[in-house]
């Protein structure tokens, strides 16, 4: 059985990326958290080779980054990517594109599902990263005729997208007309809606995370339990 090690729910993008990618393909894997701490890199590089999560255990091989989890899935299981080759091509290009890009959108939003924020400004480089996610978005749906971004089916670039989703909500970011219609069917998901509930039922706190949270906006809102 594969074992995915991921950090806490509400913080970790990267984590739910992974996750939701093996519950939405149907896959059989234990869970196990490690809380980001003060500490947190001195634990992980003790457990995992590149120190970071999420990463997955299969037997005695370890697979660590989220893009190099997604591509050893393919290797072993149908419909992580679409089966049209042109679909697949733009879907790969648009998740590597989360994978590498829109450094405003993380910096200036990091993900807490649990949190309403709203920020002081939408700063000119954060207004280019929204415009391009509503690009791609809308270029996707329209393109294959969603519901998900590639067509009919979740695959990776779903996967890949899914901590925007939050974001969004979080932060009350406008996006446009199809864009808004995907956040909402993605959140109803089971698997989102799992995530989400687990996330506002951890009580663990990271000092450097809530912090960052707020350096760019003003909390309105907190529904994690305490």
């Amino acid at each position: 059985m594969y074992k995915l090690y991921i950090a806490n729910k509400n913080y970790s993008s990267w984590s739910l990326r992974a996750w939701l990618l093996m519950r939405e393909l149907g896959l059989t894997f234990e869970e196990e958290i490690f809380p980001f701490t003060e500490d947190s890199w001195e634990v992980y590089k003790k457990r995992c080779p590149g120190g970071l999560v999420p990463w997955l255990q299969d037997g005695d091989r370890e697979i660590w980054d989220t893009l190099a989890i997604t591509e050893y899935l393919a290797e072993r299981h149908a419909g992580v990517w679409p089966e049209d080759e042109s679909v697949r091509a733009w879907a790969r290009s648009a998740a590597a594109e989360m994978h590498s890009g829109f450094a405003t959108l993380r910096n200036q939003c990091p993900k807490s599902c649990g949190v309403r924020i709203k920020l002081k400004e939408i700063t000119e480089a954060l207004q280019n990263d929204l415009q391009r996610i509503n690009g791609l978005w809308t270029e996707g749906l329209e393109r294959f005729g969603g519901p998900f971004l590639a067509g009919e089916k979740f695959t990776a670039v779903d996967a890949f997208f899914e901590p925007v989703v939050f974001l969004i909500r979080s932060y009350a970011l406008q996006v446009q007309d199809k864009s808004a219609a995907y956040v909402k069917y993605l959140l109803a998901l089971e698997s989102m809606r799992e995530w989400d509930a687990a996330a506002l039922n951890e009580t663990w706190r990271e000092p450097q995370h809530e912090k960052e949270m707020t350096l760019h906006g003003v909390l309105q809102q907190d529904l994690r339990n305490t």
